[in-house]
């Protein structure tokens, strides 16, 4: 692609920045408006037969025989639901870090790191230069959603904060990239753009993470950041940097111009309260984004306050009944239901899968929604396949328990932004076990930790009716075990693991017993 570097100094005036607000808005409306007309099912349908052409001469296309695909019917025949490691053993791992035509069609330039959140296996997710124009147009449609619902927070007239991984990426033997997404998207950034974003392209090769928030704090005090964007937990280690810094009491005494939030990648139910008294503006909006390694999957509508699957930008979706899933994560059939956005149905568990112009095909998630509305589709992110308790057959998602702990800090007037729970088996496998949760409180604990386990308790009762079924008369689980984590010991856990910063995050549920033990005699060591 050519360089656009030479618009940088014009595009950063004062009066090309009006210009570009005025037109980001005319985009905003009219994007809008072609998102509520489109046929969402009709739309997925063409994406999925596109993506099948294009990768017909691929290894993987060949292989399925997309020659003979013809309809969602055909493909959903032809391409059974597999995960990561089924991909990796059989068509990536002998080619990397040369997958050309293996999945995809032509050379991959990029692969984005990524791991479960509690294995810390390392997984190489190949990001196309298609897959590069996908998010790209994912990212511009969550900010004309915004824009349209709120047409005077103009947001070109200063900066957007971009609080992401490294963009000094790891060179692999073919010349392609390796890193974190974010970092992708930032070496991808168009040259005349960068006026009006933050960090400057020096400093986003930072890779000491927590240099770089300090560096980046210190930097970004006189700036006039209109947008930040980030993961809860590391943007609100940024404002207090930047209070830190500055003697000032709110973010928006720093930056008055500030607008919107985006954030990702974790519940921010648990982060609401200590954002708006951080910020201190009613000004400032918060907009929730979906992306994941393999694709963008959905951005909020504020219209709605839901997330809205955007349905035309080279992605193929399909959801399976959450209940078609065994405890371990695994599916009961090896052809079980697969809803597209045409069919699915309101107020059921999906897993998510997706086909994407990267060459992940019928590709699980791991994570689980559950759609409010169908036309246009919105939907909630409700946990993952795998990160759910069910160690005594109360089959809690990951939604409730945070609800749970909202609810509970709340009534005890505390926050409690991080948390953790797993299951605690007794040494006699005859008596109950319990839940543990390992949480932080901010700025300190409740003064009655056991009224916090008692609100926690009848909150998931009154949210799942199996849970508290098990909680009858203690028979077969007792009152849920709280424990007060210090501040930042959650942090401390994640950088001796190798994980701090980008898009690394707490796991809000381990049923690892190891890694349970790990994490609760670290924080108990500090």
């Amino acid at each position: 692609m050519p360089s656009t570097a030479f618009l940088a100094p014009l595009a950063g005036s004062k009066l090309v920045r009006r210009a570009a607000d005025a037109v980001l808005l005319r985009y905003a409306h009219r994007r809008t408006a072609a998102l509520d007309r489109m046929d969402a099912g009709q739309v997925q349908h063409d994406t999925l037969l596109s993506l099948v052409r294009r990768a017909r001469n691929t290894k993987f296309g060949r292989d399925h025989e997309f020659s003979r695909i013809s309809s969602v019917a055909d493909y959903q025949a032809r391409v059974p639901i597999r995960d990561y490691e089924w991909m990796w053993n059989n068509y990536w791992q002998s080619a990397y870090p040369r997958l050309d035509d293996i999945t995809w069609p032509g050379k991959i330039p990029y692969y984005a790191l990524s791991s479960g959140t509690t294995s810390g296996a390392t997984k190489y997710i190949p990001v196309s230069k298609e897959m590069v124009a996908s998010n790209k147009k994912a990212a511009f449609t969550t900010t004309a959603l915004f824009r349209h619902a709120n047409p005077s927070a103009k947001l070109f007239t200063g900066k957007f904060f971009f609080l992401g991984g490294s963009t000094d990426l790891r060179r692999q033997p073919d010349g392609s990239l390796a890193g974190d997404l974010s970092g992708i998207a930032g070496r991808e950034l168009l040259e005349f753009l960068r006026p009006y974003t933050f960090p400057p392209a020096d400093a986003m090769l930072l890779t000491d993470w927590k240099d770089k928030v300090r560096r980046f704090a210190e930097m970004s005090v006189n700036e006039p950041i209109t947008a930040l964007s980030g993961i809860p937990a590391w943007m609100m280690v940024l404002f207090d940097r930047l209070r830190e810094i500055t003697g000032k009491s709110t973010v928006a005494d720093i930056w008055p111009d500030l607008r919107l939030v985006v954030h990702g990648g974790t519940s921010f139910g648990p982060f609401r309260d200590l954002f708006k008294e951080a910020i201190g503006s009613d000004a400032v909006k918060y907009c929730e984004v979906y992306p994941c390694s393999e694709g963008f999957i959905a951005t909020e509508d504020p219209r709605y306050h839901l997330l809205r699957v955007v349905p035309d930008h080279d992605v193929f979706f399909e959801f399976v009944p959450f209940e078609e899933f065994s405890d371990d994560g695994k599916l009961h059939k090896t052809h079980p239901p697969r809803h597209t956005l045409a069919k699915l149905e309101t107020g059921v568990q999906y897993a998510v899968i997706i086909t994407s112009c990267a060459g992940v095909w019928s590709y699980l998630v791991g994570d689980t929604v559950c759609f409010e509305k169908r036309n246009p589709p919105l939907l909630r992110f409700t946990g993952r396949t795998k990160f759910f308790l069910s160690a005594f057959g109360e089959h809690l998602i990951a939604e409730e328990v945070d609800t749970a702990v909202t609810h509970a800090a709340h009534i005890c007037g505390v926050n409690a932004p991080e948390h953790h729970v797993g299951p605690v088996f007794p040494a006699d496998r005859s008596k109950p076990g319990h839940h543990l949760y390992l949480i932080e409180f901010v700025p300190r604990p409740p003064k009655d930790l056991g009224l916090f386990s008692r609100e926690l308790d009848a909150e998931l009762s009154r949210l799942n009716e199996d849970y508290v079924a098990h909680r009858i008369g203690d028979l077969a689980m007792l009152l849920p075990e709280v424990k007060a984590v210090k501040p930042g010991g959650f942090a401390k856990w994640m950088e001796q693991r190798g994980k701090l910063g980008g898009q690394n995050k707490v796991p809000r549920v381990i049923n690892d017993p190891a890694l349970l033990a790990d994490l609760q005699a670290f924080v108990a060591g500090r």
